[in-house]
């Protein structure tokens, strides 16, 4: 029995992570203790060492994108209105997204700034994770600042959690891409290892989410390359993302995020409808079933 097990069978908090993967560890061989037949030797525990090691962004801002050393780069905050967040010894300030950047496609554009006139008139924006909507890709990387995300090592794919509201990634490993993908909401992933570094590329997506929280929209035409690799002694995990969207931008743009490395078990974390109401002012309703699951 591996330590991801035990750990769960002692800790109350993961019971719910056990019933969630249980299923997923038997279809997709999730790696027991000395089992790496077949797996690079060097990557293998790398992201995911022992049960408790987990990642959360490495800043206050954590839930944005670094821009890249060079070339075309991500939406950011304009220089007259810096994104805030909660807890930063500042008052917090909604998303204003800096839209005379030039990647984005007219129509984008026009969209994001009737956004932004809705906060500046004082409205509480669209932000995905408060209203319980899937993440997408490469939304997952900065949906959360404070919650972290975990890594499950598989012989055929790596699972990759984030906490909050318990997102999901399944990413399988040196397979190509189906023929027929499909659009979903995490589209298909997959990947390989080249030296230390995990490739993963995303193709399927559908258009519903947003590839950031500046409300940045997309198209189904998305391609995400993610680069995955530790850092600074192993201390920090950095993924370098590569978003090309012909429908959406103007050019092929990067991204980086980068998480911090904490000891911490994968704790249930769902997502609560008692914000309904949000504030009296519902921009976008919570998604619900039209019936139960059982």
């Amino acid at each position: 029995m591996s330590k991801f097990w035990r750990a769960c069978l002692t800790s109350s908090v993961c019971c719910a992570a056990a019933a969630l993967l249980s299923t997923a560890y038997a279809q997709n061989n999730f790696l027991d203790e000395g089992d790496t037949k077949g797996l690079p030797a060097a990557s293998i525990h790398n992201l995911a060492p022992d049960t408790l090691t987990s990642w959360v962004p490495d800043r206050p801002t954590g839930d944005d994108f670094l821009p890249p050393v060079s070339g075309a780069g991500p939406i950011m905050s304009p220089k007259d209105r810096p994104y805030v967040p909660n807890g930063g010894g500042r008052q917090p300030t909604y998303r204003i997204a800096d839209t005379s950047n030039p990647i984005l496609k007219p129509w984008a554009k026009e969209q994001m700034d009737k956004a932004n006139a809705d906060v500046r008139a004082g409205k509480v924006p669209y932000i995905t994770r408060e209203r319980c909507w899937p993440a997408g890709v490469p939304g997952f990387t900065v949906y959360t600042r404070v919650q972290p995300i975990h890594f499950m090592h598989g012989k055929k794919e790596i699972t990759i959690v984030n906490e909050l509201n318990t997102q999901i990634r399944h990413i399988y490993l040196d397979v190509p891409h189906s023929k027929n993908p499909g659009h979903s909401w995490y589209g298909e992933s997959v990947g390989h290892f080249e030296g230390d570094e995990l490739v993963v590329d995303t193709i399927g997506l559908n258009d519903k989410t947003f590839v950031d929280n500046y409300r940045t929209p997309h198209t189904d035409q998305i391609h995400v390359v993610e680069r995955w690799k530790l850092i600074e002694g192993g201390n920090t995990l950095q993924a370098t993302v590569t978003v090309d969207d012909p429908g959406a931008f103007n050019m092929p743009w990067t991204g980086v995020q980068r998480w911090k490395k904490i000891a911490r078990p994968l704790e249930e974390y769902l997502c609560e409808p008692s914000n309904d109401g949000y504030f009296s002012y519902d921009v976008v309703a919570l998604p619900k079933a039209d019936k139960g699951d059982f």
